[in-house]
């Protein structure tokens, strides 16, 4: 008899990581004990202090850094290097200076098979489905323009297509909003939100903003401090589509005021270290 099929999508299996063989050594850990189901087209989010190891959980979750101990299944396959079913976006957009926005975009698939290898014979299709997906994100008009001749607001909407364009089944944003001003973060939240609903890929979103979470993402998962564990899993079982205004009401502050004082008690407390192993 078939064993029937997990219904995660990113499952992490007591995974820990040492970044050297001596850190190793000294079981010093970056993160410890990190156990995580994800499922098929859920958004998650992970908040928690700078350097607890958010960016390095990334680092699993793609495939760039692999794990001392434990295992890591992403679409029911183990992860043994950079997965090509992921798109990235961070917070500085890093769009090539000397391409057009359309070309910044159609990156991806310059270098990613099975697309690197039709690219040529295929270009007018594929920039046909950079000019849509940049227009979809409030950008027509400005898919010749330079990145010099854009705002910060308009790269990043450029970047999140570049992540996007070779149709990743994860995406994964880090910080990708920060160095934005509110109205334009909440506006990009909408934009985010209106193409995870479209096209459910899955989304890993690291931030330091706990509104942005709580507004866009299924669960939270909050990080304790150096090493880094997930301590806190907390549902959002607010109604979608969300729009901006339940940003106002009370059930909505009531999750991140919830939020904020696990994070607050871990900066008095600090994380027990786990050995590995231990639960």
């Amino acid at each position: 008899m078939s064993e029937a099929p997990s219904p995660w999508f990113v499952d992490f299996q007591d995974v820990w990581l040492a970044y050297n063989e001596d850190l190793l050594k000294q079981n010093h850990f970056a993160v410890e004990a990190i156990d995580l189901k994800v499922r098929q087209g859920e958004f998650i989010a992970i908040v928690g202090h700078s350097g607890c190891g958010k960016s390095t959980f990334m680092k699993l979750a793609t495939g760039l850094k692999m794990p001392s101990m434990g295992k890591i299944l992403i679409d029911q396959q183990a992860v043994t290097g950079p997965l090509k079913i992921s798109g990235m976006a961070f917070q500085a957009p890093s769009l090539l200076p000397w391409r057009t926005t359309v070309d910044n975009v159609l990156l991806p698939l310059e270098i990613v098979e099975p697309y690197r290898s039709n690219f040529k014979a295929k270009r007018k299709e594929y920039e046909e489905r950079a000019r849509k997906l940049l227009q979809k994100v409030g950008l027509a008009g400005y898919e010749d323009k330079f990145p010099w001749e854009l705002s910060g607001g308009m790269q990043q909407r450029a970047s999140i297509c570049r992540a996007l364009i070779h149709e990743p089944k994860m995406l994964l944003l880090d910080e990708p909003f920060g160095a934005l001003d509110a109205f334009t973060r909440e506006e990009l939240w909408c934009i985010l939100r209106d193409l995870w609903t479209e096209q459910q890929f899955n989304v890993i979103l690291v931030t330091h903003d706990l509104r942005e979470s709580v507004f866009l993402a299924d669960t939270v998962y909050v990080m304790s401090k150096s090493p880094g564990r997930f301590l806190v899993k907390k549902a959002i079982d607010l109604p979608r589509p969300r729009d901006l205004e339940i940003t106002y009401t009370r059930e909505f502050t009531d999750i991140v005021h919830e939020l904020r004082g696990h994070i607050g008690a871990m900066r008095q407390t600090g994380a027990p270290h786990a050995t590995p192993g231990q639960k």
